[in-house]
């Protein structure tokens, strides 16, 4: 069926595209029958596909990146299309813009895509609000929901502590798991918060805000495929130092390297962060060389590059123990969940 729509949502801006597309999930999904086509359309549900970990019970190990669903809007329509997981985000404290538009780009020659979006998002409080309303109502049933976290643009580095304390005690109550972004690229000096000193005293902080509940909760930190192999171990030495339940690698890429999009094209599009097929492999050596550093112990989930079954299958094999896609839906539609689903059942 998404053959049919793909060619017409790829006449108009990806951003309207998104815009149209989870309005008429949200649509959907707002009546019991056709919530219940669509999920006999997308859920593969079986108990071989059940994953323990992080102390949490995962009905599958396929889930949504952060960036999709920002503010939590559409976790309703999105629970219906298969997914084991659900991070909202990235919140900031306060609601942003964003960077100016046009801001996402697809480069279908290379089945990526370019955003720049910048955390625009409706802030903290909203989302909140929407997760509370949510949960009172028990929704969604059994699927987890991570909260992806961020500091405002105007907050200076050295203040940035400040941001993500407030977005976790907030988001405590209604989120099951924390993910600490440091990696996107489209916030001014946020990937220098990645560095050792200022990445041990945030994690240390928030450890210790943690660690202070009565029932902590799994917090990881999203990583970019653009570190090295020695910023990788220093990484790994950071998650045990502070005692971090795991990673998620990986973010956005700056990198524009092989690409069949024509260079001039490349240029008018400017800067942001690359996803999609072109990422695939770099993620993957990044979670295989993770494994290695880690040990068994850490949990990491796999994404970047994942627009079918066997790519999300060479993640788990590097070493994920679970995989999230976000571009891999651009190209492949929401069928992609429950291909992947199907083929990981024996």
């Amino acid at each position: 069926m998404y053959a049919l729509f793909k060619p017409l949502l790829f006449r108009i801006s990806p951003e309207k595209a998104h815009q149209i597309t989870v309005f008429l999930l949200d649509a959907a999904a707002a009546f019991p029958p056709s919530r219940w086509v669509l999920q006999k359309m997308f859920c593969a549900a079986s108990p071989v596909l059940k994953k323990n970990i992080l102390g949490l019970e995962f009905p599958n190990p396929v889930g949504l990146a952060a960036g999709f669903d920002k503010d939590g809007r559409h976790i309703e329509g999105l629970a219906c299309l298969g997914f084991g997981f659900i991070e909202v985000g990235t919140v900031t404290p306060l609601a942003q813009a964003g960077n100016p538009k046009p801001r996402l780009f697809r480069l279908p020659g290379d089945r990526a895509l370019i955003n720049r979006m910048g955390f625009n998002n409706d802030g903290l409080e909203a989302l909140v609000e929407r997760l509370r309303k949510l949960r009172a109502k028990g929704i969604p049933q059994g699927i987890i929901i991570g909260g992806n976290i961020g500091k405002n643009k105007n907050t200076p580095n050295e203040e940035a502590e400040r941001d993500y304390l407030r977005c976790f005690e907030a988001l405590f109550p209604w989120v099951d798991y924390f993910v600490v972004n440091v990696s996107s690229p489209n916030t001014p000096n946020l990937r220098a918060l990645q560095e050792k000193e200022p990445l041990t005293r945030l994690l240390s902080l928030l450890q210790e805000k943690n660690k202070a509940q009565e029932k902590p909760k799994p917090i990881l930190l999203k990583i970019a495929p653009d570190l090295g192999d020695e910023q990788l171990a220093e990484i790994a030495d950071i998650v045990r130092t502070t005692g971090l339940a795991g990673v998620i690698a990986t973010n956005t890429t700056i990198s524009r390297s092989n690409l069949s999009t024509p260079d001039q094209a490349l240029e008018n599009i400017g800067a942001g962060g690359l996803s999609g097929a072109p990422l695939r492999e770099r993620a993957t050596a990044v979670i295989r060389t993770l494994r290695e550093k880690l040990g068994p112990d850490t949990v990491i989930i796999g994404v970047g590059g994942i627009d079918s079954a066997a790519a999300a299958q060479e993640k788990l094999l590097a070493g994920a123990d679970l995989v999230q896609v976000y571009s891999g839906l651009v190209y492949e539609g929401p069928g992609l969940v429950r291909r992947i689903l199907r083929a990981l059942i024996p």
